[in-house]
């Protein structure tokens, strides 16, 4: 039997292709759905951008019969806006909010019609309410991954001890690795000793391990655990083009990252500039407009970037030297910037070390539309910790960056590391884990 799904504003603003999404199914958009699009189609956020692209499907939709009467979609089910003026009643005092018509709308198709309705929302209160009166609410899944299941760019494989002196001899060994992805790091355990191990990696091909390489340390910071090892054994590589970086506050990912970008623009030469960028959302209440130029309204935003620098560049500072270059000096020689997301779209960035900080705020749309800026030569690196997200519609599982993770599993210029230890200090630590 088919579905009638209500879509709420939300979902729609979170991803406009949400439409087409729900198979051969009825898709029912409520009136007032419609009036609030309306109100987000001028603001020159991600929001905005997305309501307009939900006014032209809407629109293209309407020129293939009355919406109102419903609309064959592709996929074999059926587009609608719904026209229902009565918003339900709370009590004795009705309550003329656009969420409450909404659920009106359900309601109404779940008791009057007598079909099977669904109401699809992002937002937690209103899928409460909508439970509270029998209507079957749930949440948007098309981009949903389960957190706990998600890929951490490690495994563990037992071998023989002559396995792993082969692979250190010959530089690589064949051996089966089903359900093994390219890039990913594999833990040799060996079965006839167990105090004989390696650590080894997938090639490209996704058919045999190679060894990793030998590393000291890059611009004076040294990894201190393994996953921050293999992370930099991504981060240097000049054949994977897009990493991602996740785990806790502390674990090193965005240290790691700037680091690695840095030796590789100013020692290397791989790249033209490091590039850094993060989204600007505030955590905990907002404290209004600030002064100045572009660069003075950044600089709060931008100082957890800045701290990294102050502190790589104390790590190289040679001994005896008097205090420590100041990371102004990076960008005036131009090896470096920082810049806001939101100007993001549009562009095209080659031969660059971009580093998407705080990628855990971003919605899956909004990833395609960085990682799709990538030109010829650059390399892109996201970092983020799903638990600790400020975008109001998003958490652990429906996040940009842990979709990223889900897609993009297996792909020969991909590269993923789960950080779990953390190395900023030993209180940082305990807060982490205890709070």
């Amino acid at each position: 039997m088919k579905k009638n799904y209500v879509l709420d504003t939300n979902v729609l603003l979170h991803d406009p292709y949400a439409l087409y999404k729900f198979q051969d199914n009825n898709v029912l958009i409520p009136l007032v759905v419609v009036e609030e699009i309306d109100k987000f189609k001028r603001d020159q956020s991600e929001v905005g951008r997305n309501a307009r692209a939900v006014s032209r499907f809407l629109d293209r939709e309407r020129e293939k019969g009355a919406l109102n009467k419903g609309v064959l979609l592709e996929s074999g089910g059926t587009l609608k806006v719904v026209i229902k003026s009565d918003p339900i009643e709370i009590g004795n005092v009705p309550n003329q909010t656009a969420d409450n018509y909404i659920l009106g709308c359900a309601l109404h198709f779940s008791n009057v019609k007598k079909t099977n309705c669904i109401l699809v929302s992002k937002d937690t209160n209103l899928r409460i309410k909508a439970d509270a009166l029998g209507i079957p609410a749930q949440d948007f899944r098309n981009d949903k991954v389960e957190f706990d299941e998600l890929y951490t760019g490690r495994g563990e494989i037992q071998v023989t001890s002559s396995q792993i002196d082969e692979l250190h001899e010959r530089g690589f060994i064949d051996i089966p690795l089903e359900n093994r992805f390219a890039n990913q790091f594999m833990i040799l355990q060996s079965s006839d000793n167990s105090t004989h191990t390696s650590v080894a990696r997938v090639n490209a091909s996704g058919d045999a391990l190679q060894p990793i390489a030998t590393l000291h340390d890059v611009w004076g910071i040294k990894p201190l655990n393994l996953e921050q090892r293999l992370a930099l054994e991504l981060l240097l590589d000049p054949v994977i083009k897009l990493v991602t970086l996740i785990g806790k506050a502390g674990t090193g990912k965005t240290l790691l990252a700037i680091a690695a970008g840095l030796h590789q623009v100013i020692d290397e030469g791989d790249y033209h500039r490091l590039l850094v960028s993060r989204p600007v959302l505030p955590l905990g209440r907002d404290i209004g407009y600030l002064p100045g130029d572009m660069d003075e309204k950044l600089k709060p935003w931008m100082q957890p970037i800045f701290d990294n620098l102050e502190y790589i560049l104390s790590c190289n500072a040679n001994e005896g030297s008097k205090g420590q270059p100041s990371f102004q000096y990076l960008f005036d020689k131009g090896w470096m910037s920082v810049e806001p997301l939101t100007y993001m779209r549009g562009r095209s960035i080659p031969n660059q070390y971009l580093i998407i900080d705080e990628a855990q705020n971003l919605t899956p749309h909004e990833i395609k539309s960085v990682i799709t800026r990538a030109g010829h030569g650059t390399k892109i690196v996201l970092t983020g910790d799903p638990h600790q997200i400020d975008n109001p519609f998003l958490d652990a599982s429906t996040n940009g960056i842990t979709y990223l993770v889900n897609r993009f599993r297996g792909q020969r210029i991909y590269g993923h590391m789960t950080l779990v230890k953390g190395e900023r200090s030993e209180l940082a630590e305990l807060a982490s884990n205890l709070l």
